[in-house]
C-alpha cells in the first residue's frame, strides 16, 4: 500500500509555536492524565502550556462506568455535558484545536477521537506533549485562563464505532488490533478487568509500538510497515480496542497517519470482559 500523508492528526512543537503566534492561534486542551495515576490537573495547574484549558479524561471525555458487561470503564461521553466543558475551554466549530497530554499521546488522542467523534473536523495533537515542549525550551505558564466563550456543538456519531457483536464480527471475517500489552492480551496478567485474555481472532498489537524512543509517533511510512505485518491491506475497516478505549484511540491515530480506516470499539476488553457470556481467548495465538 502507498503511503498516504495524513499527518495533519499531528502538530510538532515548533509548527504549534508558529501557529500560536498567528492571527487565529488554536485552542490548547490539556489533557493529562494516567491510569490509576495522581489527577492530572495537579500537573497542570503546576504548569502547562500558555493559554490552555485543562479537560478530565474521567469526568469531561467520558461518562460515568456502567453495570459490569455495559459501557466499560470510560464510556462514551454525554454530548451536552461535553459540550459544555468544550465550549467554557473554548472550543468553536471552525477554531483549530490542539491538543496534548505529557507526551505518549494516549490521553491526548483520546481527545482527538472524542472530538472527531462529536464533529470537530480541526483537531490536532501535539506530538511529543508536554515534554516535548518544554525541552524544546517553549513557555510554560501556571495562569489560569479566563472561561472561554466556544460555539461548539456536539454531534456524535462522526466516526465509526463498534459494539461487542461488531468487534467480535471483525475478529472473525476482518482485522481487530488488541493495544494493551502483550501479556494482557495473552492473558498472562490482568491487573484492572475481570478475566484475563483477548477477544477470540484478536490481533496483539500494543500500542506503544507505534512510538519512537522520544515518545513521539513513529514516520509514517514506518507505522504503514508496522501495520502491513499485523495484516492491514489498506482496503478495509480495521477495528481497534484496548482496556477502555483510551489507548485504543492512540492507536486509531497511529492507523489514520498510515492511512487506514478504523472502528474503535468503546467498551472494551472492560465491557467484554466484565460480560459473562462473552468467550475468553487466551495464548500468542490469533483466535
Amino acid at each position: 500500500m502507498a503511503v498516504m500523508d495524513k499527518t495533519s492528526a499531528l502538530i510538532s512543537v515548533e509548527e504549534l509555536a508558529a501557529a500560536l503566534a498567528g492571527e487565529q492561534p488554536p485552542v490548547l486542551l490539556d489533557i493529562r492524565w494516567q491510569l490509576g495515576g495522581p489527577p492530572g490537573r495537579e500537573d497542570y495547574l503546576a504548569g502547562h502550556l500558555p493559554g490552555a484549558h485543562f479537560l478530565e479524561l474521567d469526568g469531561e471525555l467520558s461518562a460515568p462506568p456502567g453495570p459490569p458487561g455495559e459501557g466499560g470503564r470510560h464510556p462514551l461521553p454525554d454530548p451536552e455535558l461535553l459540550g459544555g466543558a468544550l465550549r467554557a475551554a473554548g472550543v468553536s466549530a471552525d477554531r483549530p484545536v490542539v491538543v496534548y497530554d505529557s507526551g505518549p499521546a494516549t490521553a491526548a488522542a483520546r481527545a482527538w477521537w472524542v472530538l472527531r467523534w462529536a464533529g470537530h473536523s480541526k483537531v490536532r495533537v501535539l506530538d511529543g506533549g508536554f515534554e516535548a515542549w518544554r525541552a524544546a525550551g517553549q513557555p510554560v505558564s501556571d495562569e489560569l485562563p479566563a472561561v472561554g466563550e466556544g460555539d461548539f456543538k456536539p454531534v456524535p456519531g462522526q466516526l465509526p464505532t463498534l459494539d461487542k457483536d461488531g468487534a467480535a464480527a471483525l475478529a472473525r471475517t476482518g482485522l481487530l488490533l488488541d493495544s494493551r500489552a502483550a501479556e494482557r492480551y495473552r492473558g498472562e496478567v490482568e491487573p484492572i478487568d475481570s478475566r484475563a485474555g483477548h477477544i477470540p481472532g484478536a490481533v496483539s498489537a500494543p500500542t506503544f509500538d507505534n512510538n519512537a524512543a522520544d515518545g513521539r509517533f513513529r514516520p509514517v511510512a514506518e507505522l504503514v510497515e508496522r501495520f502491513a505485518a499485523l495484516g492491514a491491506d489498506g482496503q478495509q475497516v480495521v477495528g481497534v480496542y484496548c482496556g477502555s478505549g483510551v489507548t485504543a484511540a492512540h492507536q486509531a491515530l497511529a492507523l489514520e497517519l498510515a492511512g487506514h480506516q478504523v472502528a474503535l470499539y468503546p467498551g472494551s476488553w472492560s465491557e467484554w470482559s466484565g460480560d459473562p457470556g462473552r468467550p475468553v481467548a487466551t495464548g500468542p495465538e490469533r483466535g
